[in-house]
This record gives structure tokens, C-alpha cells and sequence, in this order.
């Protein structure tokens, strides 16, 4: 006859003990730029909060440096479930949905007051777009400001011509070819070795990006521009959010609520910070002269026209509502 084994009362006390009355959910962010940067920095905040508040119940763990996954592969991984979490570019997915892009748009919105106008105009959209995707938008912090960075002075646009210019999104792509650039596609991740090896000779990019690749190694003039402030979106995939307990929820959006106040804070400074290192690296930092403000400016309003033509009536109503 088979003896069943009775584990005596303190063992069995012990064991219990020992065992976990909840079971920790672990997620990866999937995350395109360095681990220094302050858009990683806000993220790897927001794990850290996350952990905190839910007792270590929610593990968010940060994937730097498109680790996981490449700039335009993270979207689409969301997604479709293979990550919970990702910060996208949204500028990078204008060809998707034309709103995406609203952000790229040349002196549409070019200070941070009038970024962020543009961002509650444009957030009933990105929400609603999304949870039809199937993500949620945990939170969105800009960039900042859009320079151009180059080896050689500039007058006007007639000297970007032929120039290979690093794009990055459907939007700088466009404006480099309206200004006669010769367009190249350069992710974040790769800039620092396109330049190097010559791939590109100039960038359209914020003080920041400049910094995190050392720009000032291979080009000598930052014009401040200031043409725009692209935003960084931090997407969840909705099942994977709604899987998780309803405490879990509370605690990840109030991370995202307090990531994204933070987050705009900090780019402020991060623009006044790195463009003077940019200065204390070499680069000289030049307000654009007349002539270039005023060819940007003509490609600008090219490109508002095209972007309104393409989006029709739900476009208007976006910059009906900005310009309220």
C-alpha cells in the first residue's frame, strides 16, 4: 500500500509562508534611443514609480538604444503583442495616418507653449486612432526644438542643395526635398555612424539628438531653427492592460500622468542644456539668417497645404481647434 507523505504542521506553515499571494507581471518597454537620454531617463522614472507603487507586483524593465526593436519596428510590435510597452516617434508613422505627423509640420508650432496647444488639439485623435489599434496612450513629452546642423555656413536653401540630408520621418524627408536636399534615412540609433562614414553630411534634429550622437565631431554649425517639436509617444498594448488588476492600472497611469508633466519640464531644460554643450563641443550655434527663415517658412506652408489636402476634413478639424 502507498504511504501518503504528512508534512508536520511548522513545515507545512513554512512552505506556505514562503509561497507569493500574488504573482509579479513583468513587462518590456521597448525604447529607440540611449539610456542617457532624457526620454529614457523619464521612462526608466516611471518603472521605478510603477515597481514603488504596486509593491513590486508591476516589473517594467527599459530596452535602450532600439535593443528590442528598431525606431519604426516598435509601433507595430506593440501592437500586435510581442512587447506590452514602446515609445515611438509618432512623426515616424505619418504615411500610416496623416495625424500622426501633425507635430513635423514646419512653424505650425514652434515654441513649447504652442506645442503643447497642439498636443491637447491633437490628443482626442491619437486616442481614439490607437484604440481602434489596439493601444492605449500612456503619456507624450516633445522634443526639443528642430535645428539644423550642417558642415558649411548657410544663406538660404540654395546651399542645402544636393546635400545629403538625414531624415527621419515622412515629414523631414519631404522638407528636404522641397529645400533640394538629397533625402537620406537615418535613424537615431545610427546617425552618429552615418555621419562619420559620410552617409550624411547634414541633419534636421533637436540640440538633444546632437548631443547623444556627438554631432560636434563631424559638423561645425547648429542653426536654431526652431521649426519644430516633434513628440515621443509611450503606447501600451490595451490587452496586456487589461489584463492587469485594476491597483496595477491606477499606478501605471498615474506614472504616465506624472511622466508626462515631467517629461515636458525636463525637455525645456534639456534644449537650453544641450545646446550649449553643442557650443562648449565647438559648434557654432547661428540664428538662421533672413533668407533661409523665410525658404523654411514657404516649405512649411507647402506642406500644410499637402498634409490638409491628404487628411481632408478631419485635418482641418485639427487645425481648427489649434487655432482656436
Amino acid at each position: 500500500m502507498k504511504r501518503r507523505r504528512i508534512l508536520p504542521a511548522t513545515a507545512l506553515a513554512l512552505a506556505l509562508a514562503a509561497t507569493p499571494v500574488w504573482a509579479q507581471v513583468k513587462w518590456d518597454l521597448a525604447a529607440a534611443y540611449p539610456a542617457s537620454n532624457f526620454h529614457t531617463e523619464n521612462m526608466a522614472q516611471l518603472a521605478s514609480e510603477v515597481d514603488k507603487a504596486t509593491g513590486g507586483q508591476l516589473k517594467i524593465t527599459v530596452h535602450a538604444n532600439a535593443a528590442l526593436f528598431k525606431a519604426p519596428e516598435i509601433k507595430r510590435a506593440v501592437q500586435g503583442g510581442q512587447v506590452q510597452m514602446g515609445e515611438v516617434l509618432l512623426g515616424n508613422f505619418q504615411n500610416e495616418w496623416q495625424i500622426f505627423g501633425i507635430d513635423s509640420l514646419p512653424f505650425l508650432a514652434d515654441s513649447y507653449e504652442a506645442a503643447k496647444k497642439l498636443y491637447a488639439a491633437q490628443k482626442p485623435f491619437l486616442e481614439k486612432k490607437l484604440a481602434e489599434q489596439g493601444m492605449l496612450l500612456l503619456y507624450s513629452v516633445a522634443w526639443p526644438p528642430q535645428g539644423i546642423g550642417t558642415k558649411k555656413t548657410l544663406r538660404s536653401a540654395a546651399d542645402l542643395r544636393g546635400v545629403k540630408w538625414r531624415t527621419y520621418s515622412p515629414a523631414t524627408a519631404r522638407l528636404a526635398q522641397l529645400l533640394g536636399a538629397q533625402p537620406v534615412t537615418v535613424q537615431a540609433a545610427e546617425l552618429s555612424q552615418a555621419l562619420a562614414t559620410g552617409v550624411v553630411e547634414a541633419t534636421m534634429s533637436s540640440s538633444a539628438t546632437g548631443m547623444d550622437n556627438k554631432i560636434y565631431e563631424h559638423l561645425k554649425y547648429y542653426y536654431d531653427t526652431r521649426a519644430w517639436l516633434p513628440k515621443n509617444a509611450v503606447l501600451v498594448n490595451k490587452k496586456a492592460f487589461d489584463a492587469l488588476d485594476k491597483p496595477l492600472q491606477q499606478a501605471l497611469l498615474k506614472a504616465g500622468t506624472d511622466a508626462d508633466a515631467r517629461g515636458w519640464s525636463t525637455s525645456t531644460q534639456v534644449n537650453t542644456d544641450t545646446t550649449a554643450k553643442l557650443k562648449a563641443h565647438g559648434m557654432k550655434i547661428v540664428e538662421p539668417p533672413a533668407a533661409l527663415r523665410a525658404d523654411l517658412a514657404r516649405a512649411g506652408e507647402s506642406m500644410l497645404k499637402e498634409w490638409i489636402a491628404t487628411t481632408g476634413p478631419e485635418g482641418q478639424a485639427l487645425i481648427d481647434a489649434y487655432r482656436r
